[in-house]
């Protein structure tokens, strides 16, 4: 239950300047510092067991050098009766009275002082709070009352019962203590007092809540309460029954009557009215007849029980009418061309008043725009009459709102006096139309309103319109402005082509003086409307109902606010409060009501009427004394249970009045529980700030109040924390090896604990690579996608504890780290046999079984659709969920014959879907959304294409889904057309060029339509621009950019959204003779409505012309006088094909061609040359030439550096774009460099030697095939036959393996496989030193022994022992 505090704020709540202390009026004067009264004023002080404050007034008095000051530290009691203040300081009492000077005589003097000594010996309370007291201060407090005896003063310590007057305790509050009270002397109270008193009871706003439980609701009695009534000024339909509503609810339920134009409404006596039961909403039925208009005038209804009357609003009761328009012959309208005219509609006066539009008598509407409008009063408005305006006639129509009516007034034609006969539609297009026909120009001048200027009142709250249509030739734009500041932006709106303005929700700063300017190119002319805000009634203060105790104080304040002030009268059930009965604890002050001692009698309504000029407001609310002994609301004998070292609060709900004393105590024994590691709230709660064992028990709330007590008990139980004792570390660890979390708990054993892990702060779905036990988490063949943060959460149903590690994944492709990496990997199998469970209306679950992760696991699922009426066999993607599921809930929408498939992904690729699942279809709704993207354009200058994206399957919603497509004229509050649409596109004909429309496309089914939409604002087609800028200015920046700037063309002359000014622009001729130029036609943009340009990048010393045009959508419009300029001479471009050649290492030849854009006139060439070598450079040579001289030849000084040469060419201006070429390298610096550069490099060198060790391998392996020989087909090879004595093999084939050291017999066997005679002079042994080497047929070297043959030695069949390298190697080997 709330409880709402009855103590007032401490404030100042009045002051008056105390006397000197001599009894004169001067002093004041004197003193520097005033001596002042501050008055404290609060409710009566809470009397519970910590508060044992007297009542009365603390009156203190500091003293200091600047002055002296009185201030009344604490709130006074108040007890039944009013109690006046008094004061005592430093030398007696001051009695706050006029008459102070009498106070001095002796006897009064006598009684002062004796009644100081008796507060001297009264000690100060030490719970009593003082502020800290300075040397500079002298202080001295008493408590003083005044009783209808006289004044006395109420001890410090001890309360005190008055005379006749008991103190009771507030909303029963505290203990009461009585003692003696010492006779004052007794004065008159001064005014000023009771005004203080009664600021003091404004500071009252306390009361009681009746709580929400129905039982309590149900039990107390209460006055009534308008809960439901018609609105003020009710307009009914006269073809329906009338209805005025009036509802309300009491305990006892209420009774209602009425009263019908301030008289007695007798219902019983009508038979046509009726009064629903148990309400008082009033019903008068015409259907045996009768006419509704008898019954009109003001209503207002009573609802009445035991405890008072409550009243309803005076409800204004009209019949709504929609009368014929009268009927006229209208003559035609004669006009002369460019004339303004006003067609006055003039419509019947219609309850509530009817909507204007014109029409023509064909029912197409009338094109609106600057030049014809409407006006808010319904005239239609031609700030000038051209040809064309005769083509139709205007009928002014009214649609009135109850009636669903349209009433047309007889039609308007016009004949319009023209000096051009003839509508020819191409002067439409023309720059100038009304010269072209013969329209003299005119400036202009206002048509609505009349004058000068004007004025306007709006009462707050309201919106305001101001408007202003004005004539002229051309059509005068309309401009709005406010004087001394800017418009409300926030709430200010132009409307009717920027004649009118609003400004919404008016408040008091929107007043001030607002003009409107209209202008054309013959001037413009302005009107002031001067805007006052007035205000109906609206509430500052609003009274509520009051719940109070007997023997309590309240009020009830009333409090607006208007233009002008309104004034303020109360009633009481119905009746003014100067005719009602007598009370003496009622105080009317102005606004406010102020109740003291309220009794269970002073129970009523009270209505608060506050009404001026411009309305009314009425209030009820009422006050309701309540008597109920304390009752707990809160189940009884609760269990509370709370861990260790926490904070808890025990909660003791109760209700009753007076408000009931909460006290709160342990196992039924001890004092009361407040202070120390206890606290208690005012709405009776126990807080235990930190919960130890010992706190463990029972506790018992007593509330108690006069009428009787109440209690409840609450047992607490201290449980241990939850703690994680042994965490979870980082860990780092390779993929594919496994990894365990610890996370270890100690809890309390009463307690059910749970233990769940996170990963990266989301729930972790445990699949078959995880093992979760109660103390870990472990994970087997870890993974990449296993990374990031894990997070032990361990639970009970009291608290939790949370521990959190990191797991950092490497990857180690180098060699295998399990059984998986090492098999190959591939795209996981598709899943199969899904299933659909928990079938929903607008949710399904889907279950699938995963297939083969085929080595590489699985990191999600892509669920997919299929609908089989919009887009049969075309699959959607549904949803996306993790590779760690294989179930989810699928959200569906209405209408929609699902079937659904899966797909498998890992890191190698997808799966293929798996087979769909059974079809399941939603039922069907009402369109949840409209379509989106919806565009209004127009395709041609009289049309307007509204298009849409269409919706799909899923937001359908159910069968027959099409559009319903709205469109009006934008701000011509125009009734909207609407058509019905199956497609997506709607071409609405007939249309004005380029006017605002409001579109609307709202989706519809069978079950339904969708939700209001929002309004779109679309365009009807663009025709082409009618004129050009005007006052083209050319300015020449440089050489090559120009800035341009132009006039604004007229809005209405652009006839569609203005894209861009755009600027042709061509090259006529050069500056230059026999130079050839392109005359191509170049443009420039500029978008957006901007007055001026850049022209960029042209070619210098050139002639240009140029035009300008303005941009719509539809194209260009017609082109601008033609404007020439010059540009001035620029830096030539640079020289072409710029060559550098080196024919011998003493001279570099130079050639170049002329720059192909001269852009000026040339004066040659400017040539700069500079030698470097490396990193060395030397200086740098300027020559400069003619400009016919396309070569130069450049003597070299050093033959072995380079040149670096920049050529440009000149003009008067300066040098232009230059060209750099770097002469060759010589071959023998090149030579150099690359052997200094290269064969100093050790990875060079390396290489080499790596090369040569490979070619000395290749070589001996070589040889030692050659020494060592093979099994050769001889027979085959060669044509010699063989002897019966060669050595051979059973194959023909000879073996040299064993015979490389023995002579041959007769022959020995050349190298190319012939067979030579030993004494040939081709033999082998015959090469020695300096001997020609032998080669074979293809040329190859066969070899050169080192040593030449003895020919000292024997000659025999032994072959020669000279020793060769392959003979050496081949004995080591």
């Amino acid at each position: 239950m709330r409880r709402l505090a009855a103590r007032g704020a401490a404030g100042d709540a009045g002051e008056a300047a105390a006397p000197a202390a001599d009894g004169s009026d001067s002093a004041q004067a004197r003193s520097p510092s005033p001596w002042r009264w501050q008055m404290n004023l609060l409710r009566r002080p809470n009397y519970s067991h910590h508060h044992h404050h007297a009542p009365g007034i603390w009156v203190r008095r500091t003293t200091s050098s600047s002055g002296a000051m009185w201030r009344l530290m604490r709130p006074c009691l108040l007890p039944y009766r009013l109690i006046d203040l008094c004061a005592i300081w430093d030398t007696g009492v001051f009695l706050p009275s006029a008459a102070w000077n009498r106070a001095s005589s002796g006897v009064e003097r006598r009684r002062l002082n004796a009644a100081k000594k008796v507060s001297r010996r009264m000690p100060l309370s030490p719970r009593i709070s003082h502020p800290p007291r300075k040397q500079s201060l002298k202080s001295s407090y008493i408590f003083c009352t005044r009783s209808q005896g006289g004044w006395e003063m109420l001890s410090s310590v001890r309360e005190v019962q008055l005379k006749r007057l008991e103190v009771t305790r507030p909303r029963g509050l505290g203990n009461r203590e009585r003692g003696r009270v010492p006779r004052m002397a007794r004065q008159p109270a001064p005014p000023w007092v009771h005004t203080a008193f009664l600021l003091c009871l404004l500071s009252l706003g306390g009361a009681i809540e009746i709580p929400m439980d129905p039982s309590i609701q149900n039990e107390l009695t209460q006055p009534p309460t308008i809960t439901k009534q018609s609105v003020k000024d009710h307009i009914v339909d006269p073809r329906d029954n009338i209805l005025i509503e009036c509802e309300a609810k009491g305990n006892p339920a209420p009774s209602f009557h009425w009263t019908r134009n301030s008289r007695f409404f007798n219902i019983a006596k009508d038979p046509r009215v009726s009064m629903r039961r148990r309400s008082g909403t009033l019903v008068i039925d015409f259907r045996s007849g009768g006419r509704p208009e008898e019954y009109e005038g003001e209503y207002q209804c009573f609802a009445r029980n035991k405890f008072g009357t409550a009243l309803s609003n005076r409800i204004r009761l009209q019949v709504s009418k929609s009368p014929l328009w009268p009927k006229e012959n209208l003559d035609p309208v004669v006009v002369q061309e460019g004339a303004p005219l006003t067609l006055q509609c003039n419509p019947p006066p219609g309850l509530p008043s009817p909507v204007i539009f014109w029409m023509s008598s064909s029912m197409e509407p009338i094109a609106q725009d600057k030049r014809v409008s409407q006006g808010h009063n319904g005239d239609l408005y031609f700030s000038n009459v051209m040809l064309q305006d005769m083509q139709t006639d205007y009928s002014c129509n009214a649609r009135f709102h109850f009636t669903h009516t349209i009433q047309q007034k007889n039609p308007f034609t016009l004949k319009v006096l023209t000096n051009h006969p003839y509508n020819d539609s191409s002067l439409r297009n023309h720059p100038d139309m009304y010269s072209a026909r013969g329209v003299a120009e005119r400036t202009p001048s206002f048509m609505y309103p009349q004058g000068t200027a004007s004025s306007q009142m709006v009462l707050r709250g309201m919106d305001l319109l101001l408007e202003c249509i004005a004539s002229g030739v051309p059509t005068p734009d309309i401009a709005w402005y406010k004087k001394g500041g800017d418009l409300p932006s926030d709430k200010a709106k132009f409307e009717n082509f920027n004649k009118a303005l609003r400004i919404t929700n008016v408040s008091e700063e929107d007043s001030g003086e607002y003009f409107c300017l209209a202008s054309n190119k013959m001037g413009s002319i302005r009107h002031t409307i001067s805007v006052r805000v007035k205000a109906a009634p609206y509430w500052l203060d609003e009274p509520k109902n009051l719940i109070l105790a007997p023997g309590e104080d309240g009020r009830l304040v009333c409090r607006a606010n208007g233009n002008p002030k309104p004034t303020v009268q109360w009633m009481v059930n119905g009746e003014p409060l100067q005719s009602a009965p007598p009370n003496p604890n009622r105080e009317v002050a102005g606004d406010t009501i102020i109740f003291r001692d309220t009794q269970i009698s002073s129970r009523a309504v009270y209505q608060c009427n506050t009404s001026n000029e411009h309305g009314y407001l009425l209030a009820n609310a009422f006050v309701s004394v309540l008597d109920v002994p304390p009752r707990m609301l809160s189940p009884r004998n609760q269990l509370i249970r709370v861990i260790l070292y926490n904070r808890t609060r025990l909660d003791c709900p109760f209700f009753g009045s007076p408000i009931p004393t909460l006290r709160w105590f342990k196992n039924g024994q001890g004092s009361n529980l407040d202070g120390g590691n206890y606290h208690v709230y005012e709405n009776g709660s126990l807080e235990i700030k930190m919960i130890r064992k010992e706190d463990q028990g029972i506790y018992t709330c007593v509330a108690t109040n006069i009428l009787g007590k109440a209690e409840n008990q609450v047992r607490l139980e201290v449980k241990d924390p939850t703690r994680i004792y042994r965490m979870p570390e980082d860990q780092v660890a390779k993929r594919g090896t496994t990894v365990h979390l610890e996370c270890r708990v100690k809890h309390d054993p009463s307690l059910k604990l749970t233990v769940s892990w996170l990963k990266d702060d989301e729930p972790l779905y445990i699949g078959n690579r995880m093992k979760k036990e109660d103390d870990s988490l472990t994970i087997f063949g870890v993974a990449e996608r296993d990374q990031g943060s894990y997070t032990c959460v361990a639970s009970t149903e009291l608290d939790q504890d949370l521990a959190k590690a990191y797991l950092t994944v490497l990857a180690d492709q180098a060699t295998p780290t399990n059984r998986l990496a090492a098999l190959p990997k591939g795209r996981p199998d598709r899943p199969r046999d899904l299933e659909l469970t928990d079938l929903a209306e607008r949710s399904v679950r889907l279950t699938w079984i995963p297939g083969d992760d085929n080595n590489s696991p699985i990191t999600d699922y892509v669920v997919q659709f299929e609908e089989d009426q919009f887009q049969p066999g075309v699959w959607h993607d549904h949803s996306k969920y993790p590779g760690s599921v294989n179930s989810a809930v699928l959200r569906l929408s209405p209408y929609v014959n699902y079937q659904f498939r899966v797909i498998a992904i890992n890191e190698v690729g997808s799966s293929h879907p798996s087979l769909p699942s059974e079809r399941y279809r939603t039922s069907g709704a009402p369109p949840e959304s409209n379509p989106g993207d919806v565009k209004g354009e127009g395709t041609r200058k009289n049309n307007m294409e509204i298009t849409w994206t269409p919706m799909n399957a899923t937001s359908a919603f159910g069968p027959n889904l099409r559009y319903i497509v709205k469109w009006r004229r934008r701000e011509t509050r125009e009734a909207w057309n609407n058509v019905t649409v199956w497609g997506s596109r709607y071409v609405v004909g007939q249309t004005p060029v380029y006017v605002p429309y409001e579109i609307r496309v709202q989706a519809e089914n069978d079950f339904g339509k969708g939700p209001e939409p929002e309004s779109v604002i679309g365009y009807s087609g663009e025709d082409y621009p009618r004129a050009a800028p005007t006052e083209v200015k050319v300015r020449v920046m440089n050489s090559t950019a120009i800035s341009l700037q132009w006039n604004r063309v007229y809005s209405d002359t652009v006839q569609g959204q203005l894209r861009e000014y755009r600027a042709y622009y061509w090259r006529e001729s050069s500056l230059l003779k026999n130079l050839w130029v392109s005359q191509k036609r170049q443009q420039a943009s500029f978008p957006g409505d901007r007055l001026r340009g850049v022209v960029s990048r042209l070619f210098p010393y050139s002639n240009y012309k140029l035009e300008m045009v303005v941009v719509n959508g539809r194209g260009d419009g017609p082109r601008s006088e033609t404007k020439e300029f010059t540009t001035p001479e620029g830096v030539p471009s640079a020289p072409r094909r710029f060559r550098v050649r080196q024919p011998n290492l003493e001279t570099i030849n130079l050639e170049w061609d002329h720059p192909e854009h001269p852009n000026g006139i040339m004066l040659g060439y400017t040539l700069k040359y500079v030698a470097f070598n490396g990193t060395k450079v030397g200086k740098q040579i300027v020559e400069n030439f003619s400009p016919n001289q396309t070569k130069f030849t450049v003597q070299r000084t050093d033959p072995v550096s380079r040149y670096r040469f920049t050529l440009s060419a000149r003009t008067q201006v300066g040098s232009g774009e230059a060209v750099t070429e770097e002469s060759p390298a010589p071959p023998n610096e090149a030579y150099t460099n690359n052997q200094a550069d290269i064969a100093t490099q050790g990875w060079f060198i390396g290489l080499m030697c790596a090369i040569a060790l490979l070619v000395l391998i290749l070589l001996i392996v070589c040889f030692i095939k050659r020494s060592r020989g093979g099994k050769y087909p001889v027979r085959e090879k060669k044509d010699v036959p063989l002897g019966p004595e060669d050595p051979k093999e059973e194959d023909g084939s000879f073996d040299y393996s064993d015979e490389d050291n023995k002579p041959l017999q007769g022959s020995q066997t050349s190298l190319d496989g012939t067979i030579k005679q030993q004494e040939s002079d081709d033999s082998l042994v015959d090469y020695g030193e300096g001997g020609e080497g032998q080669f074979n047929e293809d040329g190859s070297f066969i070899g050169q022994y080192t040593v030449k043959k003895d020919k000292d030695e024997t000659e025999g069949n032994e072959s020669s022992e000279a020793t060769s390298p392959v003979n050496a190697i081949y004995s080591l080997a």
